[in-house]
């Protein structure tokens, strides 16, 4: 049988008799929010990351101004195109993206029969592979290198002659030596933000190395710990930072905190490396995200000679295979590789003449 448009409304006015009302909108979304997260929490995500999911989730639909079941491709359009006047990065609007598909995916599961019964909406999936990949970005990780070593030099250059000048020399000191671990060490932002004191060993190994014990878990694993050398004088930047700047924090206890003494979160280490580079920005240089800083210990390391395997223990990766996304060797890596063999090959042959 047939029924027009007339009729549904009908049965849809049926459906909300006086005896079951409908609930607001907005109250029931944030029902399904909390039932999103606890699902997360079932499958094991960690707590960090279902916070910034749900703070990142949350602004996305307060942008949006209306309930998730209710948007369409166009909405979503002009959502991400407010976000990209904001001058976000392309990885910040992926972010938004996929919170939001989390969470649509899970209405689609679990809530699909109650929404359209309640507010008489059929769930339709407003992202698609056009509006996906049209807000990639020319930032995508598989496209964009790493910034090099050279920029990372002049940043590091840039936080160590603020130390001198800053306000609150503490936190300057802090930044310091917070971003020039997420570099050399190639840690997530989340395991830095739950490194304690104790977590440095100078004493092991010839560089001395830092005992990450909540590496990021594989699938539902539980954490994984390991331990990363404090390469490239990292051990004397971390030494001076427990002299120096540490005891100027309250507490005792964690690495990196923050004016109260508790761990930073991984957001607050995200906008920290916002704000300094836009403080930078005075010659244009090139941003990057805590991320990038991962990325870019990965390829320095790899084109300097160190094994592939070596350099995913010390990133964490369960998969070679990751390891390999992760470097993005130079312009002229080729050329350089081909100079070092070649030279290699000429000491060689020089060798037995100079004997004879």
């Amino acid at each position: 049988m047939r029924v027009d448009r007339a009729g549904l409304r009908v049965v849809r006015q049926r459906a909300a008799a006086p005896s079951e009302p409908v609930p607001d909108a907005l109250v029931y979304q944030e029902q399904c929010i909390e039932a999103y997260l606890s699902s997360q929490r079932a499958r094991g995500f960690s707590a960090n990351s279902i916070r910034t999911g749900a703070g990142t989730l949350r602004r996305f639909l307060a942008l949006a101004g209306r309930p998730a079941w209710e948007l369409r491709t166009e909405e979503i359009d002009r959502v991400v195109g407010e976000l990209a006047s904001r001058e976000l990065a392309g990885s910040t609007r992926r972010g938004y993206l996929q919170a939001f598909k989390g969470f649509h995916a899970f209405l689609g599961t679990r809530r699909a029969a109650e929404i359209e019964q309640l507010f008489g909406t059929h769930l339709e999936d407003p992202l698609d592979a056009f509006n996906l990949s049209r807000h990639v970005g020319v930032d995508s990780p598989d496209t964009m290198a790493p910034p090099s070593k050279e920029r990372l030099d002049r940043f590091f250059e840039f936080l160590r002659e603020r130390i001198a000048v800053a306000r609150k020399f503490a936190t300057a000191g802090r930044d310091y030596a917070l971003f020039r671990t997420l570099y050399h060490a190639g840690l997530r932002t989340e395991e830095a933000t739950l490194l304690e004191v104790r977590d440095l060993h100078f004493d092991r190994g010839p560089f001395g190395k830092v005992h990450v014990r909540f590496g990021k878990a594989a699938k539902t694993s539980g954490p994984r710990p390991r331990w990363v050398p404090m390469l490239d004088s990292l051990d004397m930047i971390l030494r001076w930072y427990l002299q120096d700047v540490r005891p100027r924090f309250p507490g005792h206890d964690v690495l990196f905190c923050d004016e109260s003494g508790g761990a930073l979160a991984t957001g607050t280490i995200r906008n920290r490396l916002t704000r300094l580079l836009q403080i930078e920005d005075g010659a244009q240089e090139e941003v990057f995200t805590p991320h990038d800083l991962r990325r870019a210990c990965a390829t320095v390391n790899y084109e300097r000679g160190i094994d592939l395997v070596a350099i995913q223990q010390m990133l964490g990766h369960w998969h070679v295979g990751t390891t390999m996304r992760y470097v993005t060797p130079s312009a002229t890596f080729i050329e350089d590789a081909y100079r070092q063999a070649v030279s290699k090959t000429l000491s060689g042959l020089e060798g037995p003449e100079r004997a004879q």
